[in-house]
């Protein structure tokens, strides 16, 4: 019942947004009504040629039409980029978070540089990578990095100090110390900031299409954008939105899934 009373607001403001598009409030250029968004979206998700079995598999013309092609486009530069910058972050911030003197040594630079958004890094990216692929997933494991990186020093220099006394007086070594007491303790703060890291990644691919690329999400947007297409900028802006939640919807139930043992999570 509370899954369906969620829908309610989304339901009513769709219905507003399409009487008040149909009486004439809203220009069809600037806000075209919900319908006409569906029909394009739709139509986005259609193969462009019927299917011929001597040239291509059933699968490939399945997911040849534009918006297919993009969404994986996207989707890929996403975990890509997001497997790259997750995949530094951890040992970096578990490195970090155990040495009190690396933390002293490098935290300052790390406090200049982790306000600076990717976006500002886009033209030193495309000086350095040219255009293509390669800037645009390093905006995003730049993007993906500094969330998972301060979420995993935060959740080891926050262990609890009752803990690592009880492990030193039953003879815990440094191995088996960080093994089963630091890395266990920290992980609820280490995949929360994979979650954040993965939600900041989607906004970085969308922005880094709009430069670099010819193709996903973003540089259909930015295409769309040109011609004046609110139908086609509306529907991209809502695939995004799905991919976005049923992303965060895995990564909650991952973590769900691996955080069994946590206390705050017993069911």
């Amino acid at each position: 019942m509370n899954r369906f009373r969620g829908a309610i607001v989304p339901i009513a403001l769709l219905i507003l947004w399409e009487i008040l598009s149909r009486v004439g409030v809203f220009s069809p250029i600037v806000l075209p009504p919900p319908s006409a968004v569906a029909v394009k979206w739709y139509s986005g998700l259609l193969p462009g040629l019927p299917y011929d079995p001597a040239t291509e598999s059933y699968w490939h013309w399945m997911f040849s039409g534009e918006m297919p092609h993009d969404a994986i486009a996207s989707l890929g530069r996403v975990l890509m980029g997001f497997c790259v910058g997750a995949g530094l972050a951890v040992p970096v911030g578990l490195l970090l978070g155990t040495s009190d003197r690396l933390y002293a040594l490098f935290n300052p630079l790390l406090q200049i540089l982790r306000p600076i958004p990717p976006i500002a890094y886009i033209p030193l990216a495309i000086v350095w990578f040219g255009l293509g692929n390669p800037p645009a997933l390093f905006l995003i494991a730049l993007g993906t990095f500094f969330p998972v990186l301060v979420n995993t020093i935060a959740g080891v220099r926050q262990v609890d100090s009752i803990y690592i006394r009880a492990a030193r007086n039953l003879g815990a070594g440094s191995w088996t110390m960080f093994r089963r007491v630091i890395l266990p303790a920290a992980s609820p703060f280490v995949l929360a900031g994979m979650r954040i890291g993965i939600g900041t990644a989607f906004i970085v691919v969308i922005v880094a299409e709009m430069i670099a690329v010819s193709d996903g999400l973003g540089y259909r947007i930015l295409e769309a954008r040109e011609y004046m297409w609110s139908d086609k900028i509306i529907g991209g802006m809502l695939t995004i939105g799905i991919l976005g939640l049923i992303i965060d919807g895995a990564m909650s139930r991952l973590n769900d899934h691996l955080l069994r043992w946590h206390r705050g999570l017993e069911r």
